[in-house]
């Protein structure tokens, strides 16, 4: 059983990043130092989260108060621009008949998330999955509490870049998340920190 621990490990340990150790086995493995480091990364997970949730829904409320039904603001001439519209659809404007498949499918992924935490130990997991999880709670809250109804509410978009589509500080967030994803995935780091090699 204390191989096995040994082998899983933590991402903070130098095992995991193939250094050699700094402490004992022992130390390494005592369940009385996993958990706090276990429980330091679910707090990065849930800061970063509330962190990305707050910035998103204090900018919704800002935009639909002096923007909305007003013309666009010029940020960068006309590449970049604030512009409120009301989307319907997924992230970027995409599949806008499917309001209410999009709904389900952000709080799966913010129940996964929330599962995914207990397991978690590595930092930058950590923040990627809070980012995830910030901006499904952004635009799930849209979702939910905007009009036409329960479940079917139009997110509201409002960064509009030059020949691309209106999104929102939420579609920026989970956007930038699963693009850390990929990069920690490629880097063969899960999220209980081992490291695996394909």
């Amino acid at each position: 059983m204390a191989e096995a621990e040994r082998i899983i490990g933590t991402p903070d340990t130098p095992e995991a990043a193939g250094a050699e150790p700094e402490q004992s086995d022992e130390q390494a493995t005592d369940p009385g130092t996993e958990r706090p480091r276990g429980k330091r990364r679910i707090a990065v997970l849930f800061s970063v989260a509330a962190f990305a949730y707050a910035l998103d829904l204090v900018s919704k409320m800002i935009v639909v108060a002096k923007l909305e039904h007003h013309a666009p603001i010029e940020i960068i001439g006309d590449w970049l621009k604030f512009e409120a519209i009301r989307n319907a659809g997924a992230a970027f404007g995409f599949g806008e008949a499917f309001t209410v498949i999009f709904t389900v499918i952000a709080a799966a992924v913010i129940v996964v998330i929330a599962r995914l935490a207990r397991k978690l130990y590595s930092l930058p997991w950590a923040i990627a999955l809070g980012l995830l999880l910030g901006g499904a709670l952004g635009n799930l809250t849209d979702r939910i509490f905007r009009s036409p109804g329960v479940f079917e509410g139009a997110v509201v978009d409002f960064i509009a870049p030059k020949h691309f589509a209106v999104f929102n500080l939420a579609d920026s967030a989970i956007v930038c998340g699963g693009i850390l994803i990929v990069l920690l995935s490629f880097r063969g780091l899960d999220p209980d920190g081992t490291v695996h090699k394909d």
